[in-house]
């Protein structure tokens, strides 16, 4: 197969931030990992790990998720007859994909679609019904700004994966390593050689667990009132409680001087005061009440889960501040092919924010800056928003335990 550099936007790896992570610690990162695993590697913990079956795509070979839709090559596929079967212009197809439209794929290699197309259903060749209309899914989920859950695919099996692009030096194996899956597991998902070969620029999709698909395929709805720990009323089947007739100087003697002293003279707690909305950058976020602000004003579009995403993406327009979450000192500003930026913030006790989608950087490398100070403004894209992360060392974190 042909193989060659892609020249489109791609975005930015876990592995290259972990790589610019390590570099601004002042000691390079190990690529191979060996050297931070303390040995030679271990993969006993992703090999005990199992996964779900990949997901049956349609005659097409399509497979179709609300984010993104792959196709899967068929025995003797090129990428212009593949390109023809899914309705799509084969140099198109080619391009985003860094190959020629004469190369030849493998049998269940994974090729991604560069825009929609019509959406797998029992007329192409899909076993069952969708579960849901994806594109109205992802639509809606956008528009209503609200917290994410795992989204099942069209064909309503399992949850949707993560879309890996290869970076330069990536290999199946620090793939597979990155995301605690086997390397076996991510040939079997993506079609591999058995010399498990990837290239650059190439999509890969991350196995999902048996226990994801399992838990995103049940639902647990409580009766109404089942949790809550409000009294049952009473009803005319049941009588109300005797009431005792007597005086209630006399039902409940009274409380010794003593201690209703004590209780007169303990001070009253003072009332919470409510917390201040994020508006703005600025001062109002150095206000907030966690030990960092939010960077953007805006609804999380997608949370944070380790091993899928390992930040939070925050809903926000074109152009829009960016500010720092905590007071540190900026150690790394990089440049992506598509023009944005992502920047790196050092804090104390080895805590880092990340910032990508990012344009129009205020700062530069080695830049002091405080709390809520605008360090960027929000790049473009559709939809556009912030990826924020919070990492202690080089380990992804959960933001919001931060910003809470």
């Amino acid at each position: 197969m042909t193989t060659h550099t892609p020249f489109w936007a791609r975005p930015i790896s876990a592995l290259a931030l972990l790589t610019a992570l390590g570099a601004c610690a002042g000691d390079g990162l190990d690529l191979d990992m060996r050297g931070r695993m303390g040995g030679p590697m271990d993969t006993s913990a992703a090999a005990a790990t199992a996964v779900a079956d990949r997901p049956a795509p349609d005659d097409r070979g399509v497979l179709s998720y609300p984010s993104y839709q792959v196709a899967v090559a068929k025995r003797d596929d090129t990428v212009a007859r593949l390109a023809d079967r899914v309705g799509l212009p084969a140099q198109e197809l080619a391009r985003y994909n860094g190959l020629q439209t004469g190369d030849t794929l493998r049998r269940g290699e994974i090729v991604a679609l560069p825009r929609r197309v019509a959406e797998p259903s029992t007329s192409t060749g899909l076993s069952r019904a969708p579960a849901v209309d994806v594109a109205t899914l992802a639509g809606n989920a956008i528009e209503r700004a609200q917290p994410t859950t795992p989204t099942r695919t069209s064909s309503g099996t399992g949850v949707e994966p993560v879309r890996h692009q290869v970076a330069r030096g990536e290999t199946a194996f620090t793939i597979a390593r990155l995301y605690n899956v086997t390397p076996r597991s991510l040939a079997e998902w993506n079609g591999l050689d058995k010399e498990f070969t990837v290239r650059e620029g190439q999509f890969l999709l991350i196995p999902t667990s048996t226990a994801s698909a399992s838990a995103s395929s049940t639902t647990t709805v409580s009766q109404p009132g089942a949790t809550s720990s409000t009294p049952i009323p009473p009803s005319s089947a049941t009588p109300l409680p005797e009431v005792d007739a007597e005086p209630l100087e006399r039902a409940a003697p009274a409380a010794p001087a003593a201690s209703s002293t004590a209780a007169a003279d303990k001070p009253k707690p003072k009332p919470a005061k409510p917390a201040e909305p994020v508006a703005d950058i600025g001062q109002s976020q150095a206000k907030a009440s966690g030990e960092m602000a939010m960077p953007v004003s805006g609804a999380i579009i997608r949370e944070y889960k380790a091993g899928v995403n390992p930040g939070v993406d925050i809903a926000a327009s074109p152009g829009q501040p960016v500010g720092a979450a905590a007071s540190g000192k900026v150690v790394h500003i990089s440049e992506k092919t598509d023009g944005t930026l992502f920047m790196i913030v050092r804090h104390p006790n080895e805590v880092s924010s990340v910032y990508m989608n990012i344009a129009d950087a205020t700062v530069k490398n080695g830049d002091s800056v405080s709390r809520g100070q605008t360090i960027a403004r929000v790049g473009p894209g559709s939809p556009s928003f912030l990826h924020f992360e919070v990492r202690k060392g080089l380990d992804a974190t959960d933001p919001m335990a931060y910003l809470n």
